[in-house]
Formats: C-alpha cells, structure tokens, sequence
C-alpha cells in the first residue's frame, strides 16, 4: 500500500488531534464509511472505548482468520455485550483456505517464511482488503513502540489500496504500552484474559505464544522466525505483499 498525495485532506490538522477529536471527526465526516479495525488487543480496546464516548456509533470490523484463540473468540463476544456493539466479521475464502491447505498442509506456516506470508495473505489480507472495500477512513491500533518497522508510522496518512486513496488512522500511535494499560485500568476497558496468561501481542493460535520476561513484545509471533529481523515480523495487512 502505497502513501499518496494529501490532497484535499487535512492531514497536517488531523496529526495534531488528540485521539477522540480524530475519532469525533471521522465519524461526523465520514459516517459509516469510517471503522475501527481491530483484533480486540489493548490498544483496538481502549480506541473502542474513546469512541463510545465520542463517536458511539462507529463502526468495529474484525478479522477472523479462523484460526484465533478461543479466548479471542470468547472476548470479542463480551466487548459486544458489554459496550452494545455489533463486531463485523471478515474471514477468509472457504475455498483458498481448502486449496491452501491441500497444496501446502495444514500447518504450512512452519516451514518456510514464504509460506507463513502465504497464509496471512489468504487469512488475514485478503479479508481487510474486504473490509477497507467499505472503509474510506481506516483506524487502526498501530503504535510507534510496537515494533522497530513501526516506528515511522504516521497518526494520519493517505494511502493507496486497490486503487483508490483511504485515510489511515492509528490515534495512540504516539503512546507508550505502559499509557495504554494506564487508560485500560483507569477507564476500567475489558481486557483479554490472554495477557494475564504471558501474552503480548495477540494473534493467530499458534503462530502466537507468550513471551518470556525481557523479550521484545512481538517476540511470541511466529517464534521460530525470531532469527530474522523485526522487519519480518509482520503478517501483511500493514506492508506490501501478495505472499507465493
């Protein structure tokens, strides 16, 4: 996905709000063409919970790779009871996932680089490609401490996808995980049982384990990559790529 030119967006302006003005603003000038697109980690949580102050009626997409942990399953349906939400789901083809599966096995991920692109791009990629179709603003939980290949990321920016321009968003970009644990206990923001269980970012099972103490917080995705570079830590719904 590639940056392109401002335009008659006011990105400057928008870099400079704070995280519920920019929430505010892209529900009152885009309405449902904007959405939170989270995978209900603690930062998707507390923009969830800004925006049913500001913005309550801001749309929350998923991905559903159909491979998340039960846990995930299990708190996602609980976010919507508890801010009285309806979570949009977007999960991958049934019949690329069966292709996938039959060519490469179930487990494919563990054998090469390559082929655990490959599966994000059939189970992750290709279903936000879906959700951004009806997004014009997309916000997103991205921050600049998460990983080293994160920390030029913009609070606002306008990129190409699919060959039309979207608003990028990533509100707490600029906050540290210790804010963001600070605003989850002082706002009381549902929290996944799975930190509790050494988690620190949350993805696919399998391809997420808890990490050890010391350990980058990325450190538990895809663990028998951890040879590579942080650049390689990444499924593809944020960088380039249409996997093999």
């Amino acid at each position: 996905m590639a940056v392109v030119e401002k335009e008659s967006v006011p990105v400057d302006r928008l870099n400079e709000m704070q995280p519920e003005e920019l929430l505010r603003w892209a529900w009152e000038t885009h309405g449902l063409r904007a959405g939170i697109v989270t995978s209900f980690q603690n930062t998707g949580c507390v923009t969830i919970d800004m925006a049913h102050r500001v913005a309550p009626d801001l749309r929350v997409l998923t991905i559903d790779p159909l491979r998340l942990h039960q846990e995930t399953y299990d708190f996602m349906d609980g976010i919507e009871k508890h801010y009285g939400i309806a979570v949009e789901r977007f999960g991958p083809d049934p019949a690329r996932v069966a292709r996938m599966v039959k060519n490469h096995g179930e487990y494919l991920f563990f054998d090469t680089k390559e082929k655990q692109e490959y599966c994000c791009q059939i189970r992750k990629v290709e279903p936000n490609r879906r959700a951004l179709a009806t997004l014009d603003v997309w916000i997103t939980g991205l921050r600049r401490d998460q990983s080293e290949n994160r920390k030029e990321t913009e609070k606002v920016s306008v990129i190409q996808q699919d060959g039309r321009k979207i608003i990028k968003i990533s509100p707490l970009v600029d906050w540290t995980e210790a804010h963001v644990r600070e605003y989850v206990k002082e706002h009381g923001v549902p929290n996944s049982p799975l930190y509790d269980m050494g988690y620190t970012s949350i993805g696919c099972k399998i391809c997420t384990t808890p990490t050890r103490p010391g350990e980058d917080i990325r450190a538990g995705r895809w663990r028998w990559f951890n040879h590579l570079t942080a650049d390689n830590k990444e499924c593809g719904i944020h960088t380039d790529g249409d996997g093999i």
